[in-house]
């Protein structure tokens, strides 16, 4: 193979992003929508079963690092995620700061690389990569509330990256030095620690509950770009890494056989619960976005968790929809922030007559996420549900998997776009979304509409054969009962019950246990570890060692005030006089300054006491 087959895409993105603050800024806007789509364009020409870039560094593995792998699980995954980032600099193009874009190309770079990936080492590498690049890009926001975030939010995946290097450490001794990421090292079977250590740390990326909550809390507090970047590629690459780590091996295929491991099945349902019941519960556009990130997510983890051939191309299918529709949106709901100021429900209403292209937009993202026939949800999640079934006719994954879909439409499909556009009218007028802004809209709006009208492109784009029907009168029939079955509870609750209204609500999550509990451990590691060290101080050091030092400063004189002693009792003195001649002798003794006579006196004394000391050391 030539250099440029083998030629990682996620190096074009790392190392174009190193110019950037060169380029003046017209040049900039374009160069940085040019880098991705070369990638893009690149990936699509890459010919599967494609490897390259492999370097020997250690001698501890028995396979060289391979920094691309090519496969068309990794090829679908690099397809949606470069051309996301094309979409995202279009929709940036106002940003004039260079740190932003840098630090993006970057993060997007790290979760290619991640994704075309061949061994452990280098996914980790790349993970990392991630994890430091999109912490710089919650902090271009510069301001005091992301500041904050960014520190949680790093702290968090600093947990995950050391479960993940340790998991990745015990699994390569585990397996004699192989490193290749595929399923058959990550063997469930032989139930060792580092499996567990692994599945911890791409659970913590995911954004599994209870270590979910620095999504919500980290997305939001990020610029209307770096949040829109940061909800495509963190959760959705951890989904790429348990599905490739968990996808039924080639002798699990070639039996009918699946993978996966049963325990991510019920994660994943939790995911999908929470993230719903959050979203219900808040007053913060962007916030629902962020816990219908989680909830979408639980969808993925549960096909990774079925493990079969089928749901693993469904939680491929809906990872890369969902990209499409979060970013969609994201968008729309961005714009709203960017021209208002605002992003809370009991602050905003009655848009639709100043933003109407923002409003088309945000519906069909809507519809798309609620998985309305002809878009894209619609023949992606429906595979995942269908698999959770796992042959019979009735489970608790399924039905959770039901719930959490009514859901996501109650509260993305319905109460985001109605309470933006329709709610109760503040009296804002602001201007239509910028140009690029709606471009990027359009493309996106499109697309979600392509992949659910076309659902044979983006069936074909799958790691295995689907032979799902997603358009069979049973489904549309059932799916259509379920959107009309939310929006009619959502008119209950809304016009006749009256209790579904904006409120300006605070949803503890469960970060607050780390928001309130490590100033509480603080402050008690404080009062005691310093409380201890003061005490030791006060003891050891002010009393102890100084007496000691003390002691041994005036010890020598001490002695030869005691060897005159018997001397000054021989000259008859009285005791006044003896403790007069004591303190003048320790003076002296203390200056150093002797007559001639008491000098050789005590310099003879002192040797015969060293050489009776010598004699009996000899016996």
């Amino acid at each position: 193979m030539n250099l440029f087959a083998e030629f990682p895409p996620a190096l074009i993105l790392i190392l174009g992003a190193l110019a950037v603050p060169l380029l003046p800024l017209a040049i900039r806007r374009i160069y940085v929508i040019a880098l991705p789509l070369a990638a893009l364009l690149y990936i699509i020409a890459l010919p599967e079963s494609t490897t390259g870039w492999e370097v020997g560094l250690f001698e501890f593995t028995k396979d060289p690092l391979q920094f691309l792998r090519v496969d068309k699980l990794s090829k679908a995954f690099g397809i949606i995620f470069a051309l996301n980032a094309v979409i995202a600099f279009i929709f940036a193009f106002y940003v004039k700061g260079s740190s932003q874009h840098v630090a993006a190309l970057l993060y997007i770079g790290g979760a290619l690389g991640a994704v075309f990936s061949g061994d452990l080492l280098s996914l980790y590498v790349f993970w990392e990569l991630m994890a430091v690049a999109s912490t710089i890009v919650i902090i271009s926001r510069k301001t005091e509330q992301a500041k904050g975030a960014a520190f949680r939010y790093v702290m968090i995946h600093l947990l995950g990256g050391l479960l993940l290097l340790a998991g990745i450490i015990l699994t390569i001794q585990h397996n004699g030095g192989d490193i290749r990421f595929i399923p058959e090292n990550i063997n469930l079977a032989d139930k060792h620690w580092g499996i567990y250590f692994i599945v911890a740390g791409i659970l913590v990326n995911v954004g599994a509950v209870p270590l979910g909550s620095w999504l919500a809390d980290s997305y939001p507090s990020a610029s209307l770009t770096g949040g829109l970047v940061l909800s495509a590629y963190t959760t959705k690459t951890s989904v790429y890494a348990l599905l490739r780590g968990f996808g039924p091996t080639e002798a699990q295929l070639a039996a009918g056989d699946a993978g996966g491991w049963e325990p991510l099945i019920w994660v994943g349902c939790i995911m999908a619960i929470y993230g719903i019941i959050y979203a219900f519960l808040e007053n913060d556009m962007l916030r629902i976005i962020a816990f219908a990130i989680v909830s979408q997510a639980g969808f993925m983890v549960v096909g990774a968790g079925v493990g079969t051939a089928a749901a693993v191309s469904g939680a491929t299918a809906h990872a890369m929809v969902c990209v499409l529709y979060i970013s969609l949106l994201w968008m729309s709901s961005a714009a709203v922030l960017y021209r208002t100021g605002k992003s809370k429900f009991t602050d905003l209403g009655g848009l639709y007559k100043s933003m109407p292209l923002t409003l088309i937009f945000a519906v069909i993202g809507a519809a798309t996420i609620a998985a309305a026939p002809f878009t894209g949800g619609f023949v992606s999640k429906p595979i995942i549900i269908a698999e959770s079934l796992q042959g019979s006719y009735f489970n608790w994954p399924w039905l959770l998997l039901e719930i959490a879909s009514v859901g996501v439409v109650f509260h993305a499909g319905l109460k985001l776009p109605y309470f933006v556009f329709f709610g109760k009218d503040r009296g804002l007028r602001p201007k239509e979304a910028p140009p690029s802004m709606l471009f990027a809209m359009l493309i996106l709006a499109i697309l979600c509409i392509f992949a659910g009208v076309n659902k044979d492109f983006l069936y074909s784009l799958l790691p295995y054969d689907v032979s799902f029907k997603a358009y069979s009168w049973a489904k549309v029939v059932h799916q259509f009962q379920l959107l009309m079955g939310a929006a009619l509870g959502f008119y209950i609750l809304l016009k006749v019950l009256k209790v579904l209204k904006p409120t300006p609500t605070i949803s503890l999550d469960f970060d607050w246990f780390y928001r309130k509990g490590t100033p509480l451990l603080y402050t008690g590691l404080d009062k005691s570890l310093n409380g201890i060290n003061a005490f030791a101080k006060t003891v050891f050091v002010d009393k102890i060692a100084d007496w000691v030092c003390r002691f041994f400063d005036a010890a020598p004189s001490r002695a030869l005030c005691a060897l005159m002693f018997p001397v000054w009792k021989m000259k008859g003195l009285s005791e006044e006089a003896i403790e007069d001649q004591r303190e003048m002798f320790y003076r002296m003794a203390r200056r150093g300054t002797f007559a001639i006579g008491l000098t050789v006196f005590l310099a003879v004394v002192l040797l015969a006491l060293l050489s009776l000391f010598t004699g009996i050391a000899a016996i």
